[in-house]
């Protein structure tokens, strides 16, 4: 298994988050985590990527116990992620923030890029490539000369994803990567997801849309109030009772 969540309980002050949560993600398969608001989507995600250390249980990435690790080591590890809200540098270009999300692992020391020395010189031509590269896969190299602050919402989604790309993660967290995105928008965002798990990316997603959702996953994951309630295949999901009652609606609306 690539991504193991056993046991975690998170809690802040007397309000418990999450409540003895466990599911496993296989590698190269893509994984939804979906319930209504309040139910601990994004804590379990702040868990996994370190920004909260779970009060209890234990989250492991291919056999390594990456339990309260920093951020920067979760994504050493190879996992990274996005955020519902998009953050960016206001006065870079998409291409520029594409490439600074790949500096990283660039391995360039501080005076080397303060003297621009020949290595920086050739890292940051091959960073601009991949960036190209990155961009392209999401048919949004046109947009490459602009700033991301200026775009639509929806288009920012897309950029969220692509610096997630750029850091070579193998693992990727993605927030709500569907929201304000138009029907073609999501479905080339669909398409795009769909051809990084033929890579073997592994994928892990909170989603509101269920029809996206059901149309792309492999597995989902429940949680209501902090609680898994399911965990199963899309069709398992879409006729569970419990799933429908507290979350889906009537099953003829599911349907």
């Amino acid at each position: 298994m690539s991504l193991s969540v056993d046991g975690v309980t998170k809690k802040f002050g007397g309000n418990t988050a999450l409540a003895d949560v466990s599911f496993e993600i296989e590698t190269g398969r893509l994984t939804a985590l979906i319930g209504p608001n309040g139910a601990g989507k994004t804590t379990m995600f702040n868990c996994i990527a370190g920004l909260h250390r779970p009060t209890s249980g234990s989250v492991s990435f291919d056999g390594r116990d990456i339990t309260g690790l920093a951020p920067a080591k979760i994504l050493d590890a190879g996992i990274a992620r996005t955020f519902q809200l998009v953050r960016s540098f206001r006065e870079l270009t998409v291409l520029e923030t594409i490439m600074v999300a790949g500096h990283w692992r660039s391995g360039q020391s501080f005076w080397n890029s303060i003297f621009a020395s020949p290595s920086v010189r050739r890292s940051d031509r091959q960073l601009e490539e991949e960036a190209r590269a990155t961009l392209s896969a999401l048919g949004l190299e046109r947009l490459a000369d602009q700033r991301v602050h200026e775009l639509p919402y929806g288009q920012q989604r897309l950029i969220e994803i692509a610096k997630a790309l750029m850091t070579g993660a193998r693992t990727l967290l993605l927030d709500e990567p569907a929201a304000g995105l138009h029907p073609e928008e999501a479905l080339a965002l669909r398409g795009l997801l769909a051809a990084l798990r033929e890579r073997g990316t592994t994928i892990l997603l909170v989603e509101h849309n269920m029809p996206f959702v059901l149309s792309i996953a492999d597995h989902v994951v429940v949680l209501e109030f902090g609680h898994k309630i399911a965990d199963g295949t899309p069709e398992e999901i879409s006729k569970d009772q419990r799933v429908i009652d507290s979350y889906l609606g009537k099953e003829d609306d599911v349907a």
